[in-house]
């Protein structure tokens, strides 16, 4: 069971999800506010942050850029605007996933599954779990199945881990082009209409960790029409 850290400031909303997880089994630490958010993420060490985005003070977008700039916890925005550029500014700000007001235990709870087990190395797909041991070499990038790192040049990175899920499932099969609702199914468990956004986003991210320059990829390549391949072939 997780530990998950609800930052969110509506009394009812805390109320309904922090008894729809509890029943679950999971732990769950509510902050009402972005700065208590952040304070409670170094207290409680969650395995999971729900984060809303219409917070008083700081936003839950800033909060959700500051916890990726030196956390790589999963992170679910759970907002009642569910407008597409919300949703596309929400994953370009490093959430993981992305949920719209009202939702119930039940997609709460399969949500949370799917992005929890991107971080589980046991639970990784069959795909991407496949592979020689040690690192992999993928031209500058070098990637290890085992650990779980990633490095360039030698230097390792930081992903997400829709971005390292992502990248770990493209690079089991370089040259094999992927739809993004492949990618949706096979990557973040789920699918129904609009979130084909969620691979855009997380494609986009994983270019600026690993590309040289994220305009021209030689990683994540683009197939117009289609969507996606690991290269250099």
């Amino acid at each position: 069971m997780a530990r998950v850290l609800l930052v969110e400031d509506d009394p009812a909303v805390q109320k309904g999800v922090t008894l729809a997880l509890r029943r679950r089994g999971h732990e769950v630490e509510v902050a009402a506010s972005g700065e208590t958010g952040l304070l409670a993420l170094e207290r409680y060490r969650p395995d999971l942050v729900l984060l809303d985005l219409m917070l008083p003070q700081m936003s839950g977008l800033e909060v959700c850029r500051r916890i990726r700039e030196s956390k790589q916890v999963p992170i679910i925005i759970l907002s009642a605007r569910g407008d597409e550029i919300d949703v596309v500014v929400g994953l370009e700000a490093g959430a993981d996933d992305y949920i719209i007001k009202p939702a119930g235990g039940e997609l709460i709870e399969a949500r949370m599954k799917a992005v929890l087990r991107r971080v589980a190395p046991a639970q990784d797909t069959e795909d991407a779990a496949r592979g020689p041991a040690g690192p992999e070499r993928h031209g500058d990038l070098s990637v290890d199945r085992t650990t779980l790192m990633v490095a360039k040049h030698g230097s390792e990175l930081a992903l997400a881990p829709s971005e390292l899920k992502l990248l770990l499932f493209l690079t089991a099969a370089p040259g094999q082009v992927y739809s993004r609702q492949q990618l949706l199914e096979q990557v973040w468990e789920h699918s129904f209409y609009g979130d084909v956004r969620l691979v855009d986003a997380c494609v986009m991210r994983l270019r600026a960790k690993i590309e040289d320059d994220s305009r021209s990829p030689v990683y994540v390549q683009t197939v117009r029409g289609f969507g996606y391949r690991f290269g250099p072939l």
